[in-house]
């Protein structure tokens, strides 16, 4: 059964952590155990099977439909994430998205060299939920404008999962979160010794902290009561 759009819209809104779902950044255990001990502290889960990016700051291909489709159903197969009501989305792959939607699947999310977000929007209908990348300002104020549900801003720090060696600063995202009435996510080298930086914006999306954590329960708790903060 798919997902109710008012009730996912309203918990998107109320999301702190966003977890970058990427399987490859699990050291020695069961990428999906590890993403059940971090649920309690988690929102929403974006699936996104890719490797991490080169040393010399090579972007990583998309991965394959099969692969993204293979780990979504995965995830959302857990009883777990069904329980703690986590929504649970895709990265860039429009087409999984709405072949899982019926399973469960809350949406996908788009960066700007991938499927436009109007164009993902006339391909999944008003239901699903679409996020979309961004990196300047200008790109918010057009997203602002589409039809995407959220938003990605980064990378706010130096992050090497996707090759940037310098950050935008948590100042400009700030900046970039006043600017739109959508909820919008900071991500980019974001993890427990930062995230305190981000408390004035409250959303962040994460991946390695807590996916490489000694103890992803502990980075996950940390980093949301660092969001939290007032």
């Amino acid at each position: 059964m798919h997902p109710d759009p008012l009730d996912s819209r309203a918990r998107l809104f109320e999301a702190r952590v966003l977890l970058l779902f990427t399987p490859d950044l699990v050291r020695g255990a069961d990428p999906l155990a590890v993403l059940e001990r971090a649920l309690p502290w988690i929102d929403v889960v974006q699936v996104r099977p890719k490797a991490v990016a080169a040393a010399g700051g090579d972007t990583p291909a998309p991965c394959s439909a099969r692969e993204v489709f293979d780990w979504t159903r995965r995830v959302l197969a857990l009883e777990a994430v069904r329980r703690a009501g986590v929504l649970v989305m895709v990265d860039d792959r429009v087409d999984v998205a709405a072949a899982l939607w019926n399973e469960g699947c809350a949406g996908v999310h788009v960066g700007q060299d991938d499927t436009p977000a109007a164009v993902a929007r006339a391909f999944l209908g008003e239901g699903p939920l679409i996020g979309v990348s961004t990196h300047t300002l200008d790109q918010v104020a057009e997203a602002d404008d589409g039809p995407a549900d959220c938003l990605g801003f980064g990378p706010v720090n130096a992050t090497g999962t996707k090759g940037y060696a310098r950050g935008l600063g948590s100042e400009a995202c700030w900046i970039a979160a006043q600017g739109t009435p959508k909820p919008l996510f900071a991500i980019g080298g974001i993890g427990v010794e930062n995230a305190h930086e981000l408390a004035r914006v409250g959303r962040a999306a994460v991946g390695s902290a807590i996916l490489s954590a000694g103890d992803p329960a502990a980075a996950a708790r940390a980093i949301r009561a660092a969001l939290e903060e007032r």
